[in-house]
């Protein structure tokens, strides 16, 4: 191995918000130089270098990416200032993992994902669902066949974070204004996750609509979803509501996969049970994870992933450009549910 190659990731991060401790731990943990943090309050971004090491802190990111002069650039902040802080890594030609949402409009998006490929430059969306261990293990059963003919998957997404007028302030104060909420903050996930395991779309038809007054956008809906494969694929969410588990942040709600040969389900505490088709007992499947950080340490995941693409050249999922779709298929829902009727993708 060059050189070149035994030189650690020189890392920078911008914010220094409620999630970013899951990605700051996780790049504490990897074989990287977690250079430098930039934040607006200097105190929140001195409070997380003291607890990783992290040399050098600022408050300018302009000044941070000259300074530093990093490999990589993780954009842990809200999506209404992600453009411009991906026009200023483009304009260096620095590779970027960028937390989604995205961008508040698919417009911004497209712009974004262009700007970075006329720079030559990796743009990944931290979309971390689909490396959490389940979802592993559950794209390996389908694989292994052992489903037969998939007919359907539906997952309930029961958080119950969502009630009363203090929802989301405790850690995510910003929910409460986002005129777009179930399906552009948290629904995007199972969008991810359902063409990670099931495949592309045909169309999309949903309903949405807002329980709570606190907030602004919608918090429970339902999306159907109809796969290029025959498949049909059910969203069904309501942030109100909960679901039994030890930690409901853990799957965020239930899934159901229902194929020829057999049933799998998931539950609240990252469990896998498998029914064999005319049977009535369910069987656990073991497979390995850790409850760690966030997910099943879904965020870890994900980073090494990106790691292992820049320093080995292994192949890349959650590219822009590819993500495009899922704010397509989001976009197409909240044209459903205002029209009434199917949306064709």
């Amino acid at each position: 191995m060059t050189d070149a190659a035994n030189k650690l990731l020189r890392v920078a991060c911008v914010g220094a918000g409620y999630f970013s401790q899951f990605q700051y731990e996780a790049w504490h943990r990897l074989e990287v130089d977690l250079a430098a943090i930039c934040n607006k309050t200097e105190a929140n971004a001195q409070k997380i270098a003291d607890s990783y090491g992290i040399e050098q802190v600022f408050t300018d990111f302009e000044q941070m990416l000259d300074s530093v002069k990093p490999d990589l650039v993780d954009i842990i902040t809200p999506p209404s200032t992600h453009v411009a802080y991906i026009e200023l890594a483009a304009a260096r030609g620095i590779p970027v993992i960028c937390q989604k949402p995205f961008t508040p409009s698919l417009k911004e998006a497209e712009y974004a994902t262009k700007l970075m490929e006329d720079a030559g430059a990796m743009l990944v969306i931290h979309e971390n669902f689909r490396f959490q261990p389940w979802y592993s293990e559950i794209k390996r059963v389908l694989e292994a066949g052992t489903l037969g003919d998939l007919y359907q998957v539906a997952f309930r997404l029961r958080p119950g974070d969502g009630q009363g007028p203090e929802a989301y302030l405790a850690r995510q104060p910003y929910f409460q204004e986002m005129e777009r909420f179930l399906v552009h903050e948290t629904a995007i996930h199972l969008i991810d996750v359902f063409r990670y395991l099931f495949g592309e779309m045909r169309s999309v038809t949903a309903a949405l609509r807002r329980l709570n007054p606190a907030i602004r956008g919608e918090d429970t809906g339902v999306m159907l979803f109809e796969f290029e494969n025959g498949a049909a694929g059910l969203f069904d969410g309501n942030r109100l509501a909960d679901h039994p588990a030890k930690n409901r942040r853990l799957t965020m709600g239930e899934m159901l996969l229902e194929g020829s040969k057999a049933s799998l389900r998931l539950d609240g505490d990252g469990r896998l049970f498998l029914r064999q088709h005319g049977e009535d007992q369910e069987r656990e499947i073991d497979y390995e994870w850790q409850n760690r950080n966030f997910g099943g340490d879904c965020v870890f995941a994900l980073q090494r992933h990106v790691v292992e693409h820049l320093q080995d050249g292994a192949p890349l999922m959650n590219r822009a450009r590819d993500y495009l779709t899922n704010i397509r298929i989001e976009e197409a829902a909240y044209s459903s549910s205002e029209l009434g009727k199917r949306v064709t993708l």
